[in-house]
């Protein structure tokens, strides 16, 4: 009970913010979860493949944790060729398969699993795919200063079975105004090996 109480007058910064938890808007702030891939370089491999290059519509590869992904799985996983919609991927070195998906995709699918955030919304920022957001109680890291909006689509997890024509319903100027927000606010996600 006492905890309880010193909490009420805490400010929380926190990497799984859901509103369903507690998460107060204008008291409590959202942080973004990261992997760091390499310690000693944590921005070698930054950055993706052109816009002319990046021929799959949308990727998502990972576990298949709570109720989300299995749905995401049932409706898409190889059932279109634009859709590259993967469990688990086979182990490559570097997670190389797994990054060169992200790299060569016009959206990155981001579904919530146990928690409503996942590093994959960084990751895919890191590499300049736009992400896309599936996590109906998930408050976005830096969402008072960074206008979400301009620079990852977010879908209701009601939407996933429209998630194609979703993602297609999006002009191509708009995707390209979004991919280039990515980029525009990818700084804000790096790890440095120094402080910048």
């Amino acid at each position: 009970m006492e905890t309880k109480q010193r909490m009420a007058n805490c400010l929380r910064s926190l990497c799984n913010a859901d509103v369903k938890e507690g998460f107060v808007f204008g008291k409590d702030t959202s942080l973004p979860e990261t992997y760091v891939r390499n310690a000693q370089n944590p921005t070698r491999d930054l950055g993706g493949k052109r816009i002319s290059r990046r021929k799959t519509l949308a990727f998502y590869a990972g576990g298949i944790h709570g109720y989300v992904r299995p749905i995401l799985l049932q409706h898409w996983e190889n059932k279109d060729p634009d859709m590259k919609i993967f469990g688990i991927l086979p182990h490559s070195k570097g997670n190389r398969n797994y990054i060169q998906y992200m790299k060569s995709s016009k959206y990155c699918i981001c579904p919530k699993g146990y928690e409503v955030n996942s590093p994959r919304v960084v990751e895919a920022i890191v590499y300049e795919c736009v992400p896309v957001i599936i996590s109906d109680n998930f408050v976005p890291p830096f969402l008072e200063v960074l206008n979400w909006e301009s620079f990852a689509v977010f879908v209701l997890e009601k939407d996933i079975p429209n998630l194609k024509s979703i993602l297609l319903s999006i002009p191509r100027k708009r995707y390209l105004q979004m991919q280039m927000r990515v980029k525009k606010v990818q700084q804000h996600f790096l790890w440095h090996r120094s402080p910048v």
